[in-house]
């Protein structure tokens, strides 16, 4: 029989815990996580558009690589281990969807009308687009969005590694 006894069991130094949690908390950069996050939120919304109008489809699953994209890249630039840095990956993640569904529509419309997307963008009243945009909205979209929003937050939280703990 396998029976561990309290010696077995690694002890943690609690000295040494709270010094990595002061050290993790001072590498946190809350000015790079939200740059990062609307870097990777235009990126993102700009392969969404060009991917939907390319394939005049829009494909759902696209969200959940803007929330992947935007967590990722909050992650690595902020170096967050706090829910806020979680809340900035979600709630660029959505603007990133609701961005790239938009762009997504001045595309259609640019192709539509025979004229380039910029010319399209600088020319077509806002409202108009906004309009078509919400029309065409449908409940799968929001199911979309909010799986967008989930790995937004869930991946801009950095997660501690065993290199973290020696």
């Amino acid at each position: 029989m396998n029976e561990t006894t309290p010696s077995d069991t690694p002890q943690i130094d609690p000295a040494k815990i709270q010094a990595l949690e002061q050290r993790l908390l001072s590498e946190q950069n809350m000015p790079l996580a939200i740059g990062a996050g609307a870097v990777a939120a235009l990126i993102g919304a700009a392969l969404w558009a060009v991917v939907t109008v390319s394939s005049n489809y829009q494909i759902g699953w696209m969200a959940v690589g803007v929330g992947i994209l935007v967590g990722w890249m909050v992650r690595i630039a902020g170096k967050g281990v706090t829910k806020p840095f979680g809340i900035i990956g979600a709630v660029f993640a959505l603007l990133g969807c609701l961005l790239g569904n938009l762009l997504s529509v001045y595309g259609f419309a640019a192709n539509e009308l025979h004229m380039s997307f910029f010319t399209a963008f600088s020319n077509l009243p806002f409202a108009l687009v906004q309009n078509v945009f919400t029309e065409n909205m449908s409940p799968m979209d929001f199911l979309f969005y909010g799986i967008a929003v989930f790995e937004g937050y869930k991946f801009s939280i950095r997660q501690l590694t065993a290199a973290d703990l020696n």
